[in-house]
This record gives structure tokens, C-alpha cells and sequence, in this order.
């Protein structure tokens, strides 16, 4: 049985330990709520660039189909953008997400390209020996535009240039607090189905009359400039939920973590108490048998 010095030294150290995950806790509910806040902010821009895109793309007499929105006729080869955190602490995140993309990459046998976002995707798709072609790692705490913009890029001629057929976006969908799940979607080709679908629900949803447009320039102008900026603005979106994913995520891990400490530490100070009241009683049962040892000593002279 251990020690009441031991016993204690480990309390001090599990009350330690509480203090850093209630820290994290406070910090994660503070930045999920930014995050929350910044995937709100993006939605006015988002739904007029639907609305937008799928105006052009229906627009009548059009003479040819962006080469963003055709469907490549064979799928010789795929490309994922896989989207993780850089640091751990979050619970199950991080694994959920990894293994519902390498799950859903080998429901298809086609050669599968990944494109990083932070280090635990990248870390462990490299021990698996998988095809990483780029990583971005150590993005801000707030991501920005910006951010997506480098990766839009690198996946928007990875597609052009047909070293891709097909781009599909892996992340963690945010749905509340307590619930994150892992999605995938098509990023390249864009799929004019499902804009337009969207922009009926939230057309049905204001209730408002469809407006006419008159565009300038061009229409091929506008087209190169809005399906690439969409497919940057997707993975900018898809970037701001996984953070709030992320810090949803970890904020529960360190609330779970905080409980279990303190009822750690709670069961190791009632068996401080029994090591301490059993080192009291074993002092006592020794002082009593020296004295009546002395006092049988002293009776016998």
C-alpha cells in the first residue's frame, strides 16, 4: 500500500493536471463561440454566390461549359483535401475524420492523392505509406480567406491540368456542441444540381421573387472569376467548421478530463485518509505496547 507522502504527492499532481484541462476547457468555449460566430458571417456571401453561379450556369445560349463544371468522361485518378487540427487534445477529432476518409476512399479503386490540412491528418497518412502531394499546416487561430485561397489554387490546376479527375472535400461538419460529423463533398467538378437545390430551399425559405441580372463584362469573364473563388470560399467555410468542430470537440475532451481528476483526486484523498489514520493508529498501538512493555519491565524489578 502506498505511502500518506506518496499518496499525497499524487494528489498534488492529479489537482495539477485539473487546473490545465479546466484552462483548455475555458479557452476552447471561447473559441468555438468566434468560430461559430465567423461560419454565420460567411453564409449571407455564400448563398448570393450560389445564386450567382447557378443564374450563369443556366443562363440560356451559353456556348460551351466551364471546364470547372464538366464531368471528366473516366476516373483515373481522385484528390482529397483531408482537413484535421495540428495539435491533439480533442477527443476522437482528429481519428473520426481520418478514418471516414481513408473508409470512404476504398469504397472506390481509384488512385487517391491527399492534400493536407494540419499535422495529425498529414503525420498519419505518411505512417500509412498514402500519397500525400501537399500539406498546410500551422494556419492561424482565426483562418482567413486568404488561407483557403492557397489551397483553392493548388487543387483548382491540380484539376485543370488533369492530374485530378475529381476533388472531394473531407471535414468535420459543425452541428452543436455536442455534435460533430465527419462529411464529404464534391469540390471539383463543381455540381450545379446541388447549388441549385440549395438556392430553391432558401429562395422557398425568404419567400422573395427571383431577380433578373445583367453582367459585365462577360459571362466567360464572370465564370472564371466566381467558380474559382466558390471553390476557395467552400474550402474556406469547410475550414471555419472544422475549427469549431475542433474546439468543440476539445472543449468537451477537457470537461470530461477536468470531472475525472477531481473524482481522481477525490479517491485518492479518502485513501490518504485511511493510509494516514492507519499510520496514527499503528503510531498509538506502538507507543501503547512500549509502555506496557515498560510498565511490565518496572513490576517485575
Amino acid at each position: 500500500m502506498a505511502t500518506a507522502r506518496e499518496v499525497r504527492l499524487r494528489i498534488r499532481s492529479v489537482n495539477n493536471i485539473a487546473q490545465v484541462t479546466r484552462a483548455l476547457q475555458t479557452i476552447s468555449a471561447s473559441r468555438v463561440r468566434r468560430a461559430q460566430q465567423a461560419v454565420q458571417r460567411t453564409r449571407p456571401y455564400a448563398t448570393k454566390a450560389w445564386q450567382v453561379l447557378l443564374h450563369l450556369a443556366q443562363t440560356a445560349g451559353r456556348e460551351s461549359v466551364h471546364p470547372l463544371l464538366a464531368d471528366r468522361p473516366e476516373l483515373r485518378r481522385r484528390l482529397v483535401v483531408l482537413i484535421t487540427s495540428d495539435r491533439g487534445l480533442a477527443g476522437a477529432y482528429n481519428t473520426n475524420v481520418i478514418r471516414f476518409a481513408l473508409e470512404q476512399s476504398r469504397q472506390v479503386e481509384v488512385p487517391t492523392s491527399y492534400v493536407t490540412v494540419g499535422r495529425k491528418g498529414r503525420d498519419i497518412l505518411l505512417r500509412r505509406r498514402e500519397d500525400v502531394l501537399a500539406e498546410f499546416s500551422a494556419l492561424p487561430a482565426e483562418p482567413t480567406y486568404a488561407d483557403a485561397s492557397a489551397i483553392g489554387r493548388l487543387v483548382i490546376d491540380e484539376f485543370l491540368e488533369g492530374r485530378a479527375d475529381q476533388v472531394l472535400l473531407v471535414y468535420t461538419s459543425f452541428v452543436n456542441l455536442l455534435r460533430q460529423v465527419p462529411t464529404m463533398k464534391t469540390l471539383l467538378p463543381l455540381e450545379i444540381e446541388a447549388a441549385g437545390q440549395r438556392v430553391q430551399e432558401i429562395e422557398q425559405h425568404q419567400a422573395r421573387p427571383t431577380a433578373s441580372y445583367i453582367y459585365e463584362p462577360g459571362q466567360t469573364e464572370l465564370m472564371d472569376l466566381i467558380i474559382a473563388r466558390f471553390t476557395q470560399l467552400q474550402l474556406y467555410q469547410a475550414l471555419l467548421e472544422s475549427q469549431a468542430s475542433e474546439h468543440a470537440a476539445r472543449m468537451v475532451a477537457m470537461q470530461n478530463a477536468t470531472e475525472n481528476a477531481l473524482d481522481l483526486s477525490g479517491a485518492l484523498k479518502l485513501q490518504y485518509n485511511k493510509a494516514r489514520q492507519l499510520a496514527i493508529t499503528s503510531d498509538m498501538l506502538d507507543i501503547a505496547g512500549g509502555a506496557e512493555a515498560l510498565a511490565q519491565a518496572r513490576g517485575g524489578r
